[in-house]
C-alpha cells in the first residue's frame, strides 16, 4: 500500500472505550441446561429462547462457501445495519465526511444524514465508471468512508478493479465495496483480496440471488480488527433465531442458489434481446446484475402505463445521469413475457 492504514486513527474514542452489552448467555458455551439468566418464557413456543448473539453455526457455514476465516465475517440485520454501524464507529458527526459516487445505492447518504456526517458526491463519469482522480483530491484528513457500488445500482455495470485497488492503496480511511448482485457478474468478488487490504469492507447479502430478501440477512467482510469492532457496537441479539435457521436450511443446498442465478442470467440475456426489438427503447446499458437499465423517450408516460396494466418497474429518471431511464429487474420467464407483451402494445 501506498498509505499505511491505521484503523485506530480513524476509530471514534467512545467507541474505543465502550463496553458491549453482554448477556449471561455469552459465558455460557453449552446448547443443553437449565436456562434462568435471560428472563424468557419457560415454556417451549419454538421461539421462546433468544437467538446465538454470535450467529457462529451460521458463520461456519458462511466461511465454508466462501472461503474466509470466521473471523472476517459479520452478520447484520441486511447490509444496512453493517453501513450504519461503519457510520458510529469510524465517523464524528459534524466533523467526518463519506464518498459516494452517484448514480448509486441511495442508503449510503441516508445513513450519513442520520449519523449527521457530510456526504462528498463524486459522480459517475458517462459510461458509468469512478473518476480515480477526482475521487482522490476529493479526499480530506476527514473522510473516513468510500462506497463503491459494485455492480452498481442503479445503473447495473460492474467497475474496473484497478480504480478499487488504486483507492485502497491510496487511502488511510475505509473503502467500501458493495457486491449485493456480485453473484450475477462475472467480475471476482474482492472477499479473495481481503488479506492485501486492511481498509477492505467487502458487503454482500442473502437478499438477491438466495431469493431471501423477506429475512434480512447482509454479511461484511473485512480484516478482523473492523469485525471485532462492528461486532463491539451491534445490538447483542441483531440476527434473530428463525432467520439463523431458515439460512442454514439453504445454505446446506447451495445448487438451488446456483440454478437461481443460472435461471436469471439465461433470463436477463432473453429480455435484452426482446428489449432490443423494441422502438421505444433508446438504449440498454450493459449489465452485471438482476436487472436492466433501459433509455426511453417518456419514462412517466411509460411507467405510469406500466402500473395500469399491474407491472411495476422502477423510474430513475430524476436520478442525475439516469435521465429518460428505467431500471426492470428480470422476473421469471412468464413475468418477463407479459411485460414485453405490454410494451409492444404500448409500442
Amino acid at each position: 500500500m501506498n498509505v499505511t492504514f491505521n484503523l485506530d486513527s480513524i476509530t471514534r474514542d467512545n467507541v474505543k472505550k465502550l463496553v458491549p452489552y453482554s448477556s449471561a448467555r455469552d459465558e455460557f458455551s453449552g446448547s443443553n441446561g437449565i436456562f434462568l439468566d435471560a428472563n424468557e418464557n419457560p415454556f417451549n413456543t419454538g421461539y421462546n429462547r433468544y437467538p446465538d448473539p454470535h450467529q457462529k453455526n451460521l458463520k461456519d457455514k458462511i466461511a465454508d462457501l466462501k472461503r474466509v476465516e470466521l473471523k472476517n465475517i459479520f452478520l447484520g440485520n441486511g447490509s444496512d445495519e453493517a453501513i450504519d454501524l461503519l457510520f458510529r464507529a469510524f465517523c464524528e458527526p459534524q466533523k467526518s465526511n463519506v464518498i459516494i459516487l452517484p448514480p448509486t445505492y441511495g442508503m449510503y447518504e441516508v445513513a450519513a444524514n442520520i449519523n449527521d456526517v457530510a456526504v462528498k458526491k463524486v459522480l459517475l463519469q458517462n459510461n458509468f465508471q469512478p473518476d480515480t482522480d477526482r475521487i482522490l483530491n476529493a479526499i480530506d484528513t476527514n473522510t473516513r468512508l468510500i462506497f463503491f457500488c459494485s455492480p452498481n445500482n442503479p445503473t447495473a455495470n460492474s467497475f474496473q478493479p484497478e480504480v478499487m485497488q488504486e483507492i485502497l492503496e491510496n487511502f488511510n480511511g475505509i473503502l467500501v465495496i458493495d457486491e449485493a448482485y456480485i453473484d450475477f457478474s462475472a467480475q471476482q468478488s474482492f472477499v479473495s483480496k481481503l488479506k492485501n487490504y486492511p481498509n477492505l469492507v467487502v458487503l454482500q447479502t442473502f437478499s438477491k440471488a438466495w431469493g431471501m430478501a423477506s429475512l434480512r440477512l447482509g454479511m461484511a467482510f473485512a480484516e478482523e480488527k473492523i469485525i471485532n469492532i462492528l461486532s463491539k457496537i451491534k445490538p447483542p441479539y441483531n440476527i434473530n433465531g428463525v432467520t439463523q435457521q431458515l439460512v442454514l436450511e439453504a445454505l446446506a443446498n447451495p445448487e438451488k442458489t446456483k440454478s437461481y442465478i443460472s435461471e436469471i442470467i439465461a433470463e436477463r440475456a432473453n429480455l435484452v434481446s426482446e428489449l432490443e426489438t423494441l422502438k421505444l427503447v433508446k438504449y440498454i446499458y450493459p449489465t452485471d446484475a438482476n436487472f436492466i437499465l433501459i433509455k426511453v423517450d417518456d419514462t412517466k408516460t411509460l411507467y405510469n402505463y406500466l402500473v395500469n396494466e399491474q407491472i411495476v418497474v422502477r423510474d430513475r429518471s430524476k436520478v442525475e445521469l439516469c435521465e429518460g431511464c428505467i431500471r426492470i429487474t428480470v422476473g421469471t420467464g412468464e413475468e418477463n413475457d407479459t411485460l414485453i407483451n405490454a410494451l409492444k402494445k404500448f409500442n
